[in-house]
């Protein structure tokens, strides 16, 4: 099977089918979801956060930061009556008004008993290249409510260091591993309630101290998440409250090559986390463990996972086996229901594995059934409530009106690959 996404390098894409309108962002409704969710840091959130070293439960009830009570809940005396007598007493009952991740239920859930959604190839969200898998860039990204970033780091040389290509340099090169970060610790930085997932593909296979120096220079490294063992199960992963008054608010996975005794930071994906096939080609997303292999069940079932539901079309050219990511129906694939939809794949994994997948990683989360149905079904899954009409970056268009422009798109992707085809073979 050959991904032959460099047969795409001549291939330029209407960036108009892709891309919604931003007419109505001046609307009150169509506000990002930072705006809807995020509140100013408060004076005392950073000193809370420098010196808290234990864990919520044990934290003096006499702190008076907002952030601390906002997170955690104030006291509030209850009434409480006894069979022998009726009395009063003051019991302590949390009361959550800061949200954490867009909502005040999950300042209190464990990282691992919340689903979100991820970009697929994030970073790779460039005008006019096949080879991007977005529209949209890392910021507007995080302000819709993605809260997962996936993508590929490529090791050119020594003296260029990581860098984020698709495939190869060759075909996509978006610029350092480092400058992408700095981008997101800036968002981060304005963002002092939120908790983001980065999985990076370690494409050249370098050894994992090459990760540090981006890391550090870019700012994140403060912000990572240094678990206690080399895996996690189900209840070991701290709530996002907790993570979010350590300020440790981002968790760092890479694929291959991982060593958590050179680098505790980093953490081996696959020991905390397994993936549905990759790269599927299947609209069935059947949701079974592909990586990594022959796990057995019991680990599985108390493991974070993800489901990977960016569709893909195979066909045969010339002998060889092809990919094409499957753009004609992206509007069917980010759905909140209906046949290949992502609603029904989540669905379909929560009645296999009896709870929902914890990554959701998607192409185009723009498109859907509506604008922004990727996060309508990752609330569902979270039990909550999404406000539609919120996503994304304005009005837009769903996956039925751009079919007949990415019709023509696919039909000349068929040529410029037979074209490829008849000159490399």
């Amino acid at each position: 099977m050959i991904p032959l996404k460099a047969a795409f390098l001549f291939l330029i894409l209407p960036h108009s089918i892709l891309t919604q309108s931003s007419s109505d962002s001046s609307d009150s409704s169509s506000s990002s979801f930072a705006s809807r969710t995020s509140i100013a840091a408060p004076s005392e959130f950073a000193s809370t956060i420098s010196t808290a070293s234990v864990s919520l439960a044990s934290t003096s009830s006499s702190t008076s930061s907002d952030a601390f009570l906002g997170i955690t809940g104030a006291s509030n005396p209850s009434s409480s009556q006894s069979t022998a007598t009726a009395s009063t007493s003051s019991s302590p009952q949390t009361t959550n008004t800061q949200k954490c991740n867009g909502n005040a239920d999950f300042c209190g859930r464990r990282y691992s008993n919340v689903s979100m959604v991820v970009a697929h190839n994030s970073p790779f969200a460039v005008a006019h290249n096949a080879a991007s898998n977005q529209v949209y860039t890392v910021i507007p990204q995080l302000e819709d409510g993605i809260r997962g970033l996936q993508f590929e780091t490529h090791y050119p040389n020594a003296s260029a260091g990581l860098h984020l290509c698709h495939t190869s340099c060759s075909l996509l090169d978006v610029g350092t591993l480092e400058a992408y970060l700095t981008t997101v610790t800036g968002w981060l930085a304005d963002n002092p309630y939120e908790v983001i997932t980065i999985m990076m593909g370690n494409d050249n296979r370098v050894p994992p101290s090459t990760y540090v120096s981006p890391f550090q220079d870019s700012g994140i490294l403060s912000y990572v998440y240094t678990p206690s063992a080399s895996n996690l199960t189900l209840d070991e992963w701290p709530t996002l409250g907790e993570m979010i008054l350590l300020n440790k608010r981002v968790v760092v996975m890479l694929d291959y090559l991982a060593n958590q005794t050179e680098v505790p930071w980093l953490l081996d994906q696959f020991a905390y986390q397994w993936q549905t096939p990759f790269s599927p080609t299947d609209p069935a997303f059947p949701c079974t463990v592909q990586r990594p292999e022959n796990q057995a069940e019991a680990v599985s079932r108390n493991m974070t996972y993800m489901a990977n539901h960016n569709l893909n079309v195979d066909i045969t050219l010339a002998g060889l086996d092809l990919l094409i990511p499957a753009y004609t129906l992206l509007g069917e694939v980010n759905a909140v229901s209906g046949n290949g939809s992502l609603g029904l794949a989540v669905n379909n994994c929560t009645a296999m594995w009896g709870r929902p997948p914890n990554f959701l990683l998607v192409d185009y989360y723009n498109f859907g059934n509506f604008n922004g149905s990727v996060f309508q079904v990752a609330a569902t899954a979270n039990n909550v409530s999404y406000q539609q009409g919120s996503c994304c970056g304005g009005t837009g268009t769903t996956g039925a009106a751009i079919r007949t422009e990415c019709s023509r798109v696919v039909y000349v992707s068929l040529v410029v690959v037979s074209v490829l085809v008849l000159v490399l073979v």
